[in-house]
Order: structure tokens, then sequence, then C-alpha cells
């Protein structure tokens, strides 16, 4: 039995996602669904600091917002329509305290009327737990955008006839893209938190991997999952030397390359290795590629850029991200100068917006190519920008070496 605030509150964080999907599968509704699971947990969290969490906590929350659920339709304007559904419904079903229907919320919010800049927003921020903040970051678009955004979702699905339910055999593949590109989000905020004191989130990160993983067991034949799965392995591999004794952020070329978790890059090589070896090359694969060609190299110095800057000029090409343009930009900037870096970024700047990491990594290949005046106005720019302490404090430190040489 928990009784301490703070591991209570960790302990609802990771259930949230597990309730809302069992109860939104069994009655079929997201919108008045989220609301009820939003309900049972503010009364957890006022309940179980003094009476203890229950032996099966999943199954005490699916039955309290079953109930609320209930009671809303019964009190509803419309509960003639709604009446059948409310009498057949088995609130006091028992749920496995084991049951962890994630991953199967992730389809479900991919509905067939959303789009995927709608669908995949609602995923992250109604099951992946981001604030509005944090996905906008990821989308490079304002957090007015993508409020907007999720509340038309919302709207869409509650408007439709049909329920909210999983999708048949024939309906999965259409919904994969959208659910892969929902968890490689979530896995990148972890990766690198967008806001707050630490670099890194790095339970978010570890969810995503984990629901990736099922994901991958479920679907083993699909390359573009295993270099997903990939991906995060041999991204996650570095973490351990990310961050110095003092919590500075370490880039990669700075990096102490004895830190890297091994098994992690083995398995990850190994992932993408038989992926690619399916002859349906996909972008999450061909990341992977890019990662496992730098969690491979001895040193910075010895990394094959030429290889790298291949491989991205097969991902620039079948890529709408304008993050991959980027990197592929700085690849290029370490093979013909930085100033090629520069002309490629150019490029894609309109896409990015005004975005910290647009700014740094001008400011990097300015510093490169001696424009140290630009260099340090688009420094100052990126720390203005950046909301993350970690990466604000690197960006201060780079312009103070810059203005300080």
């Amino acid at each position: 039995m928990i009784t301490d605030s703070t591991s209570i509150e960790g302990l609802l964080r990771e259930l949230a996602p597990q309730a809302l999907g069992v109860v939104a599968r069994r009655y079929g509704s997201f919108a008045d669904t989220e609301d009820a699971v939003q309900e049972a947990l503010i009364w957890a969290s006022q309940r179980w600091p003094d009476d203890g969490t229950p032996d099966h906590p999943l199954a005490w929350l699916v039955r309290v917002a079953g109930r609320n659920l209930a009671g809303r339709y019964r009190s509803d304007t419309a509960r003639r329509r709604r009446e059948a559904a409310v009498a057949s419904w088995a609130v006091d079903e028992p749920v496995a305290a084991r049951t962890d229907d994630t991953l199967t919320l992730f389809f479900m919010c991919s509905h067939p009327r959303l789009s995927p800049t709608a669908a995949i927003p609602l995923t992250l921020r109604a099951v992946g737990g981001l604030t509005t903040r944090e996905i906008a970051a990821a989308f490079f678009v304002s957090e007015a955008t993508i409020a907007q955004r999720i509340s038309r979702a919302k709207a869409t699905i509650r408007d439709d006839p049909e329920p909210f339910r999983l999708p048949g055999p024939s309906g999965f593949p259409a919904r994969l893209a959208n659910v892969m590109h929902a968890l490689y989000l979530m896995f990148t905020e972890g990766h690198t938190a967008t806001t707050g004191e630490d670099l890194t989130r790095a339970d978010i990160a570890r969810e995503a991997t984990r629901l990736t993983r099922m994901l991958r067991a479920g679907l083993p034949d699909e390359p573009e999952v295993a270099g997903l799965l990939a991906l995060m392995m041999l991204t996650d591999a570095r973490r351990p030397a990310r961050l110095t004794g003092d919590g500075r952020l370490v880039p990669l070329d700075e990096q102490d390359r004895r830190l890297w978790d091994r098994d992690a890059i083995r398995e990850g090589v190994a992932l993408v290795t038989e992926a690619l070896h399916r002859h349906r090359p996909g972008e999450y694969q061909l990341q992977a590629a890019v990662a496992a060609v730098h969690d491979q190299a001895p040193s910075y110095a010895d990394t094959n850029w030429s290889e790298i800057v291949a491989i991205y000029s097969v991902l620039d090409r079948i890529s709408e991200s304008p993050a991959v343009t980027m990197n592929h930009a700085i690849a290029v900037a370490m093979i013909d100068g930085p100033v090629r870096g520069l002309e490629m970024l150019e490029v894609v700047a309109g896409r990015l917006g005004d975005h910290h990491r647009l700014h740094a990594t001008r400011a990097r290949l300015l510093e490169l190519a001696g424009d140290r005046s630009n260099a340090a106005a688009a420094y100052e720019r990126a720390v203005a920008l950046a909301t993350s302490a970690p990466e604000r404090d690197h960006l201060l430190t780079r312009l103070g070496a810059l203005r300080h040489t």
C-alpha cells in the first residue's frame, strides 16, 4: 500500500493512459471518457494519500471513471438515445491489475476522420502525457495552433456517429504511421525535454520505448517498427554521457564514449541491420542507420560523415521533417564546410520558424565559418528562445567562449 503523495502522483501518471484506454474501449466515447477518467484521477489524488492505494489501483480508476460516465449520461439531455447503452454497461466488471491498453489507445486516437496533424497531437496530449507547449515545439508551430487542432480533433470524434473504437484488421495499417510518429515524438521529448531544469525526462523516454517494444512484438515483420525501436535504443545509449556531474550538457563531439551503453548499441545495430535487409527502407530505419554510424565510430573525429550525408540525402527526399534537413545541413558542413551547411539551412529556415535549435545550429555554423558577429547574434537569439535550462546554459557557455576568444 502506497501513501506517499509523490509516489502516488507517479503511479497515477503511469496509470492514467491505461485507465483511459480501458474505459474508452469499453464505452466508445472519447471526449466523455477523458473527462470521467480525469475526475477519477482527481478523486484518487485526494483519497489515496489518506486511505492508501487500493489492491488493484487500475481497476479502481476504471470502476470510478465508469460510474462517473454512467452518472453523466443518465443526467444528460440526450438520455433517451443513450439509455440502452448505459443499461448494458457492466460498470463493476473486474479489470486485471496488469491490463495495459495504452498502445491500444494510440491506435484508437488515430481516428479515420482525423488528419495526422490532428490525430498525433491528440494522442500525445491525451495518452502520451505531453503538454500543449511540448507538442507545439515538436511540430514547430505555436501553442495556439496545437490547442486548436486538439480541440477540433475532440469535437470531430465527439460528433462522429461511429463509436470510438479499434479498427478491424484492415484498418490497422492506415493508423500505424500515426502511432509510430506519436511514439517517436514522445521519445524525443523524453530524450531532450522542451522545458524545465532537467535535460531529459527518462520516464517518458522509457515509456515510449516500452510501447514500441510492444508494437514490435505485435508486428515482427514490419521493418519500420524495428527501425523506430532501433533509433530509440541507439539514441538513448548515449544518455549516460550527455551530462557532466554538475548537470552541464555535453555535446556529441565532447562526450566520453566509454560511458555509452554498449548493450543498447548492439541491440540497436542488430535491429536496424535486420530491418534494412528487408529492402523496404523508411524514415525511422534511415534515422537509425545514421545513429548507428555515430554510435559505432570510435571517436567524433573518426565519424564517417560521407556515409551520414549519403543516408541523409535519401532521408531528406522521403521525409517531410524540417529537422531532418537541418541535421542534413550539419552533416554536409562537416564535409563541404560551414558555408555550404548554412546555404542548406536557409532553404528550410522558414519551415522551422523562430525555433531556438535553428538559431543554435546557425550560430555554430557561423562560428565555424569565422563570422563571429553574426554567430553571437544567433546565439543570443537561441538563448532567448530556449526553454530548457541545460540547453540555455550550454548556449550561454558557447556565447561566452565566443566573446572571449
